[in-house]
């Protein structure tokens, strides 16, 4: 029984932490430009955000960029963040991951825990910054301490894989029980092959199935492969070829050819 054990390397968006600093209706555009202007860093903010989503003006990220630069500029950590992503992602700006990292930098230490996280899969894939997985363990454990599902999820995987830090399936089941218990399919998924497998914890197939299903009915495809290859061959459920040839469709739609393999099988 197999499954792909990838750490998830979802890029947030710019918008995530700057969200909550706007009230529940959009500012208006000239006060807010007039006050930016003026030099007030909310402001500033505010403007990079509007220009970043396009509400309230026409969406242009290079102008979100400049305003997000100057609130960052007086420190205002949100700014700082969005302009990591800017760069990141190279919107309004030319893509360059060292600056991306150094923007990051500011904000993990500041205690930002989607910093941390994005500061650790730039270690982790060494972008910006020389691969380096013990130090993005260590922005992982940063921001996963804070509860940050993905990144207790990717500190597990590094327990799993022994990047970083000592290989522990113990400690890999650990992380990945505390992001699955928040939903976070891959995690689900993965606790299940932990189960399944008996690594890291008592074998159990009925609890490896209770997690495949869990991460398999949010679409995730190794999980709904994996709990058709439960169906079929009886593990933790009843022997049932129908739908474990059901869930091998759900998993083969999704792209996983291993399990369109599979399907085909039982035809």
């Amino acid at each position: 029984m197999n499954t792909l054990l990838k750490k998830m390397m979802v890029a947030l968006l710019a918008l995530g932490i700057g969200q909550a600093a706007w009230a529940d209706d959009v500012p208006d555009l000239q006060k807010t430009l007039q006050s930016a202007k003026q030099g007030n860093a909310d402001a500033q903010f505010n403007l990079g955000l509007m220009y970043d989503s396009g509400r309230g003006v026409r969406q242009d990220y290079t102008k979100a960029v400049q305003w997000y630069r100057k609130a960052a500029e007086q420190g205002v950590a949100e700014a700082q963040f969005n302009l990591g992503v800017a760069y990141a992602e190279g919107k309004g700006v030319r893509q360059d991951y060292a600056q991306a990292v150094q923007w990051y930098r500011k904000v993990a230490e500041q205690g930002y825990s989607e910093a941390q996280l994005n500061l650790g899969m730039m270690y982790d894939k060494g972008q910006g910054v020389r691969q380096d997985h013990a130090q993005a363990a260590q922005w992982y454990r940063k921001a996963a301490e804070q509860g940050h599902a993905v990144a207790q999820y990717n500190l597990g995987v590094a327990y799993k894989k022994g990047e970083g830090v000592r290989q522990d399936d113990k400690q890999a089941v650990q992380w990945y029980r505390k992001a699955a218990e928040q939903g976070l399919a891959q995690a689900q998924s993965n606790l299940g092959v932990m189960y399944g497998k008996g690594q890291g914890v008592r074998q159990d197939y009925a609890k490896a199935v209770s997690w495949y299903r869990k991460a398999a009915e949010q679409g995730q495809a190794e999980a709904q492969y994996n709990l058709g290859v439960m169906y079929e061959e009886g593990q933790g459920v009843s022997k049932n070829r129908k739908v474990a040839k059901e869930w091998y469709k759900k998993a083969c739609d999704n792209g996983l050819q291993q399990s369109c393999d599979a399907y085909r099988t039982l035809d």
